[in-house]
């Protein structure tokens, strides 16, 4: 019999990185969580952190810490007297939480919510991996085990400053223009202006970029002249009808569509939050194809 407890001292240094911050996160001293993991590691004759900076799970590790989720979604799921919130693992891309996601969350009570923010493209890897019971993914599946809901198409436009299309694109987004001007880059995870220009310019190749991981610090940016990025529609329609922000291509918006993806076995204790989720889609997304 596992001592949980014990999996949730290990599950607590691997999300935050460290023992004094899985101390704090559950009231426990750090040398009563070295007490927990060293006594499970005993137990099952093997070692499940790696110390170091952060403080991360072993491949054992991180199964011990998938089977505690799946406990904790199964109990959740019974009618049973709560003690309290069940903290629920998501992972969700960063526009989508700009724009979407937060009322979803907001409508569903029961969950203390932990965001694992990743790019829609590889926010699927962590559901592989059993870190995070749901996601929001640009990936239709199918992934084995879990079950796929298309939510809508998140529409992006390339746009610009005017001042910006003046001084870089006086004869308008040409690829060699587009060669030389500054782009915005969320992470390296973003392809989205490497998409674009594929399909705007029929090839690809570089071009210079800012990079910063924030949804709100890409349109700001955008606005003051800094570079050219792709926006979330639903963050910049203001922005487009005042004028700030122009397309530098117009008629090039590019479609990422999305989808709401779960373990079967958490399905039951999510139906509340995907029933939320798939109303906030609605009247955000424009409609899968």
């Amino acid at each position: 019999m596992l001592d949980y407890p014990q999996l949730a001292a290990l599950a607590a240094v691997h999300r935050r990185g460290s023992f004094d911050l899985a101390a704090a996160a559950l009231n426990l001293t750090p040398s009563a969580v070295s007490q927990r993991i060293k006594a499970l590691e005993e137990r099952t004759g093997t070692l499940l952190i790696r110390r170091g900076q952060p403080c991360t799970a072993t491949a054992a590790g991180c199964a011990l810490i998938h089977h505690l989720d799946q406990v904790t979604m199964l109990e959740s799921a019974l009618s049973l007297p709560n003690p309290g919130p069940t903290t629920l693992r998501v992972a969700v891309n960063a526009d989508s939480l700009a724009t979407w996601v937060i009322p979803a969350l907001a409508a569903t009570d029961g969950w203390l919510f932990d965001l694992v923010i990743d790019d829609q493209d590889t926010s699927q890897d962590w559901l592989k991996r059993g870190e995070v019971a749901a996601a929001i993914t640009s990936h239709p599946g199918p992934l084995q085990g879990c079950e796929t809901i298309p939510l809508g198409r998140l529409r992006y436009h390339a746009t610009a400053s005017p001042a910006f299309c003046r001084k870089w694109f006086p004869t308008g987004a040409t690829p060699e223009a587009l060669r030389h001007a500054p782009a915005l880059t969320f992470s390296n995870q973003d392809g989205l202006q490497a998409a674009w220009l594929v399909r705007t310019c029929g090839e690809r190749f570089p071009f210079p970029t800012h990079r910063m991981a924030s949804s709100q610090a890409f349109v700001d940016a955008a606005v003051a002249g800094l570079g050219w990025g792709m926006n979330p529609e639903p963050l910049i329609g203001q922005h487009l009808a005042s004028g700030a922000l122009q397309e530098i291509a117009p008629g090039t918006s590019l479609d990422v569509p999305l989808h709401w993806q779960f373990t079967r076995l958490s399905g039951p204790a999510l139906a509340l939050l995907t029933r939320a989720i798939r109303a906030a889609a609605r009247r955000a997304l424009h409609p899968p194809t």
